[in-house]
């Protein structure tokens, strides 16, 4: 019983990173409509910023502002120039242009980093808590999860901003005419994304350690909890990446074993576009043609 209850809690933890980025994916398909591919990319980029930022002596927690800043300003600036000025390109156009963005910051990764595998420290204390069910890492990153939710509801309910993104997702038409610049509003919500991102590297990269594949697997948890929840559903990203990492833990302990977990994620992938391709709480959408 006690195995299973430890297999069950650091599910919950590993899925607060896949909430974070599955939030980051909903985020940059709220506000442009796209599937951002380059999402785990831009994150192992900013964790190499946050590595290279503490090797040169800054305290963790500064060097975890400035790098949520530069994840903002590098996001927002290749939506600006790259992104925005495919609008009226094809669907396979753009999906191109995000492959292509893959690539490129896969490989500037590696080039200016190299491929060595490095340690990344943890802010949180050493050692097991709660009679040694959880580590101090996981429940700090179960703590950053939470505020981070709270900010993001407090952002999108009750600031003008956050209420200009949502008119601009939800009918751009209708937000111009009212004064929103949809595309600044796009280019803060890929910004907004990469933030997030960003706290996703930074919060997994001690148990993954830092190389520039770590986010690889885990952008496909991502994509696993995004669509579990609904692509478009922020509360849904949370509850199919906690879903998500407690169901990978206990297939890959009990069932499937830890070499097949990542497929566990294709499956739900799979399943979910096939049999409720908007998710378990999400709402079917209709287009007007």
């Amino acid at each position: 019983m006690e195995a299973l209850v430890n297999q069950i809690v650091a599910g919950l933890t590993t899925g607060c990173a896949y909430a974070l980025i599955g939030l980051a994916l909903v985020i940059v398909y709220r506000s442009t409509s796209h599937v951002n591919f380059a999402q785990g990319e831009m994150a192992t980029l900013t964790t190499y910023v946050a590595w290279s930022l503490l090797q040169a002596g800054l305290p963790y927690w500064v060097a975890f502002v400035l790098t949520i800043g530069a994840a903002f300003l590098l996001a927002a600036s290749l939506e600006r120039w790259v992104i925005g000025r495919l609008g009226g390109s094809s669907p396979m156009a753009t999906v191109a242009a995000f492959i292509g963005l893959f690539m490129v910051i896969h490989s500037l990764t590696g080039y200016v980093w190299g491929h060595d595998v490095r340690e990344f420290p943890s802010p949180f204390p050493d050692g097991a808590l709660a009679g040694g069910l959880v580590s101090g890492h996981q429940l700090g990153v179960a703590a950053v999860t939470t505020v981070l939710l709270v900010l993001l509801w407090a952002f999108f309910r009750f600031t003008a901003m956050g209420l200009a993104i949502r008119a601009a997702a939800q009918n751009p038409g209708s937000a111009r005419l009212s004064g929103i610049s949809t595309p600044a509003m796009a280019a803060f919500g890929w910004g907004l994304a990469a933030a997030i991102g960003a706290v996703a590297g930074m919060m997994v990269a001690p148990q993954l350690y830092v190389d520039p594949h770590m986010m690889s697997g885990v952008l496909i948890y991502g994509f696993a909890a995004a669509l579990m929840g609904g692509i478009q559903s922020v509360p849904g990203a949370v509850i199919g990446g906690l879903v998500l990492g407690v169901l990978e833990n206990l297939l890959g302990a009990y069932v499937v074993g830890t070499q097949l977990k990542l497929t566990v994620a294709m499956v739900l992938i799979v399943g979910m576009l096939v049999l409720r391709p908007e998710g378990l709480i999400g709402r079917p959408s209709a287009k007007r043609v």
